[in-house]
């Protein structure tokens, strides 16, 4: 039996060689447990949807792996509180998060290689909110994470020297950033 190579793009943009599929695809049918028609309509599906993605046999052969980014750890949550002073005192004395960066309206609150900023609601009616949440990811370049952000269509706003903030598919704020964005010992 011939190997069949090919790839195509997932959900994901990650490309995926298919040689392991198709084999399996094809042992599947020699055995009996899938019919001519099943291994005919999984083919052509895969082929279809390479096809609607305007991407020639050729092309997905020679795709490259698309890679996102390796999250490794929440950063940060911001968020807006109500009362300050009452939400920072009641996480160091409950949970001993180390108060830092304390300027009388946000701080930080620290536990492990994660904080937490609470301040002062900005909601016009002064309920408290979620303003964004940041993850750390792996290999931090600042030039190649701004690239693949807009090679994906975001809008990147840069925040700090290791960090960007975009909106996640509900309109969510989330923060992106290398290792060496810590709070202030």
């Amino acid at each position: 039996m011939r190997a069949i190579r090919s790839a195509t793009i997932n959900l994901a943009g990650e490309a995926v060689e298919h040689e392991k599929l198709v084999i399996d695809l094809l042992s599947q049918f020699e055995r009996g447990r899938i019919s001519r028609r099943t291994l005919v309509q999984t083919l052509a599906t895969g082929i279809a949807a390479a096809s609607a993605m305007g991407m020639s046999s050729s092309a997905l052969a020679a795709a490259p792996a698309r890679k996102g980014f390796k999250a490794v750890a929440v950063n940060h949550i911001s968020y807006g509180v109500s009362d300050y002073a009452r939400t920072r005192d009641f996480y160091a004395d409950l949970l001993g998060m180390r108060v830092s960066e304390d300027n009388g309206k946000q701080c930080a609150l620290s536990f492990g290689d994660t904080f937490v900023i609470p301040r002062k609601t900005r909601q016009p009616d002064g309920k408290p909110y979620i303003d964004h949440v940041a993850y750390t990811i792996e290999d931090w370049n600042t030039a190649e994470v701004e690239a693949e952000l807009r090679r994906r269509g975001f809008e990147p706003r840069k925040d700090t020297e290791d960090s960007f903030h975009i909106k996640d598919p509900d309109g969510f704020d989330v923060q992106i950033s290398g290792k060496n964005m810590k709070a202030a010992p």
